[in-house]
């Protein structure tokens, strides 16, 4: 079953906008929020313009010194705090931390995650993509939703991508135990997953003056890339044989302002206030795929499965039981 809502506003806004045109008429003072990854790429875009907005940002941080550079006048020191995705002990110590000291919480946005990496194994035998993108996230957002209920416009925004078209939630073998690794396969998988958990948690928490919302940032050039080769980014037609880009990458690609701008859309737009439970893209509500052209569709809308609520409370059941066992 998918949402009624899972169609374009009109929100005024488009693929180039920044995301300090989202903010303009925006006042966040006295609200607290957690940006995961909010420290590169679009992530500190994201933090900047939250904390330009007035708002008090936390960031969980696994490479602390790093983020401590990153954030140097924009986000105190004291508000970095030392969480792995990888580790889900460590991200329990997280949100325990943060529970001791603060009442609130009305911004949680997971936008830190891994892409298209090699084979590695964590936790129980886990695939790494879907353990850091989906679980370690799930564990962080399921601990935190109690600080959220009852918060007046409380939102939580989780990073989806394009790359979730490439499949499902593969339910017969999550962890690619049966059939050979396949990275991209493994992150489109995660992606998915990413999706899901905001359609979940929007049912969850409406009730409680919360939603939730999933949201694709666009193509930009960030340090996500980092485990592709020159060799893959030629094949999937972002650069030409001579480093420079594609009229693809020239055409659709974003800068990191413009790719953190859904993303702020989604946390901070008043035309949002009674919708939840929708995939976003381009500072809007994401078209579903079979209302998007053909040649299109690798890059642009939804697939069903990614909103799917029934597909999405499945989700979130066999999560709860696979972190519990």
């Amino acid at each position: 079953m998918i949402s009624k809502l899972q169609k374009p506003i009109d929100s005024g806004f488009n693929s180039k906008s920044n995301a300090h045109e989202i903010t303009k008429d925006v006042d966040l003072n006295g609200k607290i929020s957690i940006v995961t990854g909010g420290y590169s790429g679009i992530g500190l875009e994201t933090t900047r313009e939250l904390v330009s907005s007035g708002a008090e940002v936390i960031i969980p941080a696994k490479r602390l010194e790093i983020a401590i550079k990153n954030l140097e006048g924009i986000v105190p020191k004291e508000n970095v705090i030392e969480m792995d995705l990888s580790d889900l002990n460590s991200v329990k110590n997280f949100t325990d931390g943060y529970k001791e000291n603060f009442n609130r919480l009305d911004l949680l946005i997971n936008n830190a995650g891994i892409m298209a990496c090699p084979e590695t194994r964590i936790g129980d035998n886990w695939e790494s993509q879907i353990a850091i993108n989906h679980f370690g996230h799930f564990i962080l957002t399921k601990e935190l939703m109690d600080m959220m209920a009852g918060n007046d416009g409380a939102r939580f925004v989780s990073l989806s991508s394009s790359a979730h078209s490439l499949t499902g939630v593969l339910w017969d073998d999550i962890h690619f135990l049966s059939n050979p690794y396949d990275k991209w396969l493994a992150y489109g998988q995660s992606k998915t997953a990413s999706s899901l958990i905001a359609i979940e948690f929007d049912r969850l928490m409406k009730d409680k003056g919360v939603r939730g919302f999933s949201v694709h940032p666009g193509g930009i050039i960030t340090p996500l890339q980092r485990h592709l080769q020159k060799e893959e980014m030629v094949a999937l037609g972002w650069m030409k044989e001579d480093g420079s880009p594609t009229e693809l990458t020239k055409n659709f690609f974003k800068t990191t302002s413009q790719g953190a701008s859904t993303t702020v859309w989604c946390a901070t737009s008043s035309s949002l206030n009674e919708i939840g439970g929708v995939f976003c893209e381009d500072c809007d509500i994401a078209k579903r795929k079979n209302e998007v052209d053909e040649s299109m569709q690798r890059y642009f809308g939804v697939a069903d499965w990614a909103v799917d609520i029934d597909e999405a409370s499945k989700l979130w059941e066999l999560t709860e039981k696979t972190l519990k066992s």
